[in-house]
Formats: structure tokens, C-alpha cells, sequence
């Protein structure tokens, strides 16, 4: 294995699971975290992407969501409480959600400077694709590209182990942000990578892309791992599984 400084990197796996309910990535980041915490499974990077969906973080009100039922039922959008760190955010197609479930114990154990490694992940990522991006300080957390923010973060730990963590607009229809007023700021731009560059990228290219920085980032060593070990089946997967049985 691949030694840094003398040190062998912790093993983190990941898995790009393709498209995912909400509740029920919620659900596999917290079997994730349980098992962890047990020493019964590894720490893992979940990339993956929503259907339309609109999240409510701890920090979340009522003023926040300006989409009425009609709107929310004519655009297939959820909405879901969560217990993420920041306010209201929308989730959804042509957008690269990443989930780590890491243990920041014992040498990690430092809220702002993980928020600023996840970002440093997104921004490195972006500069890949020729595009200059920025982090800012709280209240403002998130990625930026000049006065527009192409990515969101908001995080959970309970006992340093994480779960939750950033959305980046690849492709994104961003007239759903409109439903919402997002993470608290009525004057934000959005913006994505497509309508920065004219060009469209595929989200498991991405993600792989992002994987490499994030080994950089945090020092670990990253382990490709299929969806179905999480009891998850991707789209690509079930085609592979229809042609070797012959369904």
C-alpha cells in the first residue's frame, strides 16, 4: 500500500450509486455510520444524484420554502426534513451529491477545517474543468464562482462520524431553485458547470474525478466498491444483470 510521510492512509471505499430517493440514501448513511461506529464496516464515499427533491436543514424556516402544493405536484418535487447542518436546498438531476461517512477521531476532529477540505474537494474538482472557483466563510459556506454559488455543503456528525455533505451543480435545471429561497439568502445566483462552460458531463465521470481530489484532500486510500454491497442496484448494473441471465 501506498505509504504518506511514513503512514499508511485509512481505507475509505466508495461507490457512485447513480439515482437515489432521498429517504432512502438517508437511510443507507446512517447503516453506514452504524456499522463504523461498530467497527463492523468501512468509512465510505456515496456519490449518487436525486430525483427533485427540496431539503430542509436544522436551521431551516417556513419563509424559506416559497413553493406552494401546486408548484411542488406540476414539478415532481419532495420535500424532506433533514438534520443537516443550513437552511433550504434543492437536490436533483445533472447534480453530484457526495455522502462521506468518515470518523474524524482522532486526528480530524475539527468541524470548520473538514467544511474547508470538503470545499477544497469541490473547488480542486472544478479547476479541473478550466473553472475558478472559490470557498467562503460562514454565513456564506458553499463553493463559489464569482457571485454565483455552484455548490452547497451541510453536514451532520454525531461522535466525529459524519454523514450528509455537498451538492454540485453539474448539469441542474436551476429553475427549481426558484421554489425556494436557497440556503437563506434571498439574493444568491445559482449557477452550474454546464452554464459556466456550454459543455455537459456525465455525473460518474465526475464523480470519479472528484474521488481522486478527495483522496488528496484527506489522505486516504480509495476503494471502488458496488452499489449493491449497500443493498442499492444502479440502473447500469440491472441492464448487466438482465444480459448475463438472459431476462
Amino acid at each position: 500500500r501506498c505509504r504518506i510521510g511514513g503512514v499508511t492512509p485509512r481505507e475509505t471505499h466508495w461507490s457512485w450509486l447513480g439515482p437515489v430517493a432521498y429517504g432512502e440514501a438517508d437511510a443507507v448513511q446512517r447503516r453506514v455510520r452504524e456499522a463504523l461506529r461498530r467497527g463492523a464496516g468501512p468509512e465510505r464515499l456515496l456519490l449518487l444524484e436525486h430525483p427533485p427533491v427540496f431539503t430542509l436543514g436544522r436551521n431551516a424556516g417556513r419563509r424559506e420554502m416559497l413553493a406552494d402544493g401546486e408548484w411542488l405536484r406540476r414539478r415532481g418535487v419532495a420535500v424532506h426534513e433533514t438534520d443537516r447542518g443550513g437552511q433550504a436546498t434543492f437536490h436533483g438531476p445533472g447534480q453530484l451529491v457526495g455522502y462521506p461517512v468518515l470518523d474524524l477521531s482522532p486526528d480530524r476532529r475539527d468541524v470548520r477545517r473538514y467544511v474547508r477540505d470538503l470545499s477544497q474537494v469541490l473547488v480542486r474538482t472544478l479547476a479541473d474543468l478550466g473553472v475558478a472557483a472559490h470557498c467562503r466563510p460562514a454565513p456564506q459556506i458553499g463553493v463559489w464562482v464569482g457571485e454565483a454559488k455552484i455548490a452547497a455543503l451541510g453536514i451532520h456528525l454525531s461522535r466525529w462520524i459524519t454523514i450528509h455533505g455537498f451538492a454540485l451543480n453539474v448539469s441542474t435545471d436551476l429553475s427549481y431553485f426558484a421554489g425556494i429561497v436557497p440556503c437563506g439568502m434571498p439574493e444568491v445566483r445559482m449557477t452550474s458547470i454546464e452554464q459556466l462552460t456550454g459543455r455537459r458531463h456525465e455525473l460518474a465521470a465526475m464523480a470519479a474525478r472528484l474521488v481522486a481530489h478527495f483522496a488528496a484532500v484527506f489522505g486516504r486510500r480509495m476503494v471502488a466498491t458496488p452499489a449493491g454491497v449497500l443493498g442499492l442496484e444502479t440502473a447500469a448494473e440491472a441492464v448487466g444483470a438482465a444480459a448475463t441471465t438472459g431476462a
